[in-house]
């Protein structure tokens, strides 16, 4: 099983999960750092290994006039800065060819957007730039088919590369998370996340935007984590009913040390086997 070092802990391999967390878009640079504050407070208490995610551009918005974030220079900006300042490592997904060179600079996560992933030469081109490359499985695919994604990625010489689940079409408008898909992608021998809040999104279900139960998140977390998952994806917000994007499967941010604490727990019952829990 392959193991990804990152700052001071790793991800895989039987080790306690990864958060990687923060709010869909970067909204302003104030709020954008007073979440990762509190995140990694949070994180720190529990002593969770934390990677900050937030979007400098949200190029797949439902409509043409959604909010998509300060873009590329100034948000980078404002991640580099909240890195450096926390001493916290950084995700981020990129979205076109233009951007990648001056985003491996700032991220220490680079992400394939779930619309993008099955782009042959797009995906490679991440890989060159020797990052951790998180690729979202596009909610298209089957978990056996992200096998070539991966190849994709190994074959561009880069073998840091973590894939994350985040729910399968199931019909027009929903989601569906199976959770059999885990030890799936798993068995490809490198770490798997459970995006929780991306899972219960409604694509498109508000009509001009997308809907969401994040209550079910909090469910979906759990079963993941049972299942022995190696991180976990949240988008949180402080007010998700006020935010810019991906407000309704956001979590509340202060809601989350309780379902952290009782993630922890949890995580350390089910790997107290070591690898042994995938056998």
């Amino acid at each position: 099983m392959k193991q990804i070092a990152l700052n001071d802990f790793v991800i895989g391999g039987g080790t306690p999960f990864v958060l990687i967390a923060g709010p869909c878009v970067i909204e302003s640079e104030e709020r954008t750092r007073d979440i990762a504050v509190q995140l990694k407070e949070m994180t720190d208490d529990l002593a969770i290994p934390f990677i900050f995610k937030a979007s400098y551009d949200k190029a797949n918005r439902t409509s043409k006039d959604s909010f998509r974030g300060p873009g590329l220079e100034e948000g980078l900006r404002i991640l580099e800065q909240i890195k450096d300042e926390l001493s916290i490592p950084v995700l981020s997904d990129v979205h076109r060819f233009g951007e990648i060179e001056k985003a491996s600079k700032v991220l220490d996560v680079m992400q394939v957007p779930a619309f993008l992933c099955r782009q042959t030469d797009f995906v490679m081109e991440i890989a060159r730039q020797k990052k951790i490359v998180n690729i979202k499985k596009g909610q298209f695919l089957s978990p056996w088919d992200v096998r070539h994604v991966l190849e994709k990625v190994l074959h561009a010489g880069n073998d840091d590369v973590i894939l994350t689940e985040r729910g399968v079409s199931f019909g027009y408008n929903n989601l569906v998370a199976d959770m059999c898909s885990l030890p799936i992608m798993r068995n490809f021998g490198y770490p798997v996340i459970f995006d929780a809040t991306h899972s219960v999104q409604l694509p498109g279900g508000d009509g001009n935007a997308s809907g969401g139960n994040r209550n079910m998140a909090l469910y979906l977390a759990r079963a993941a984590v049972a299942v022995g998952i190696d991180g976990l994806f949240l988008e949180v917000h402080p007010d998700p009913a006020c935010a810019l994007c991906d407000g309704p499967n956001s979590l509340y941010l202060d809601s989350l040390p309780v379902l952290l604490h009782t993630l922890k727990k949890l995580d350390g019952i089910v790997k107290e086997g070591g690898e042994s829990i995938w056998n």
